[in-house]
């Protein structure tokens, strides 16, 4: 089985994209929607120890941590210590499904794929890219997003044209998603044949 990593900058698309492997029947898993499950199961209780008060119902108040660690780069880094490997457990079990299963490819989104060194558990992997203009104004309309914590996100990014120059397929949001999507297929064919050609 081929795993592909997926990754980009905040904005580029990555969920969509992801969406679009999983609409070609590829099993796919997102880093993103694991901390999502994560901030209302397994990790609160560890979470709430950490950063009292960040926490309510039984789930982690995703704003309410943001503040606790933003521009603090030692909460950030013990937050991550907790995460990480939770996060990593998921995507381990989701390989492991999807290889019983008999999947010839799989697809993994990690948004911080680079920056965290995780290139190399994958065979191939995906770079999702768009115009710096259009990730601003994607990003800009968030609800809750300024330009500050925009700029303060990018500065822990990996900068776009580095991780283009690292990727094995770039697949551009930024000319539509029937572009992207043709992208998405082409990749799929590309694994498909050199599989077949081995």
């Amino acid at each position: 089985m081929i795993v592909l990593g997926l990754t980009g900058s905040i904005g580029m698309g990555k969920s969509t994209t992801l969406a679009m492997f999983e609409d070609e029947g590829i099993p796919v898993h997102s880093a993103d929607a694991a901390v999502h499950d994560l901030y209302e199961g397994a990790a609160v209780p560890i979470i709430e120890a950490a950063f009292p008060g960040t926490t309510a119902n039984g789930k982690v108040d995703r704003g309410k941590l943001s503040a606790a660690v933003f521009s603090r780069p030692e909460k950030l880094k013990q937050l991550e210590a907790f995460v990480h490997p939770l996060v990593r457990q998921k995507e381990l079990n989701f390989v492991e499904q999807a290889r019983k299963s008999g999947a010839s490819l799989a697809v993994v989104d990690i948004p911080l794929l680079y920056e965290t060194g995780g290139e190399l558990r994958f065979d191939k992997i995906v770079v999702v890219t768009a115009d710096p203009q259009i990730q601003r104004t994607r990003v800009l309309a968030r609800p809750g997003m300024t330009a500050q914590k925009l700029e303060a996100i990018l500065a822990r990014q990996m900068p776009d044209a580095d991780k283009r120059l690292r990727a094995h397929y770039i697949i551009d949001t930024g000319h539509g998603l029937d572009a992207a999507r043709h992208s998405v297929r082409a990749i799929i064919t590309s694994i498909s044949e050199s599989r077949d050609n081995a």
